[in-house]
């Protein structure tokens, strides 16, 4: 099986802050957009307002609700932005800033 590889944009998944739980489940749910598998609710939500092909990975840590935004290119998958989701709605600067990088990313 081959696995498309990961590109990080911004952001890190590490430990500290993520828990190791939670680094371990970031890293399984990229993995399986890695493998070209399609995750769903209550795993990853599609995010339109960053763009076709992009998603928000959720994951549940002890003290915190961590979001990894990504888009899954048909040759990698694409790390936008990490960050702990406070809100029920993702900010507008966040969306911005992911829209942003990927224009850049798309440039090159």
């Amino acid at each position: 099986m081959t696995r498309k590889p990961l590109i990080i944009l911004s952001g890190e998944i590490k430990t500290p802050p993520f828990s190791q739980e939670a680094r371990i489940e970031a890293g399984y749910l990229l993995g399986r957009l890695q493998e070209g598998m399609m995750l769903e609710m209550p795993h990853a939500r599609p995010m339109p307002a960053i763009g076709r092909r992009c998603l928000e990975l959720r994951v549940k840590d002890k003290s915190a609700e961590w979001r990894v935004m990504c888009r899954v290119d048909e040759d990698a998958v694409l790390i936008a932005h990490v960050c702990s989701k406070k809100t029920r709605t993702t900010p507008h600067d966040i969306i911005e800033i992911c829209k942003k990088r990927l224009v850049q990313y798309d440039a090159l």
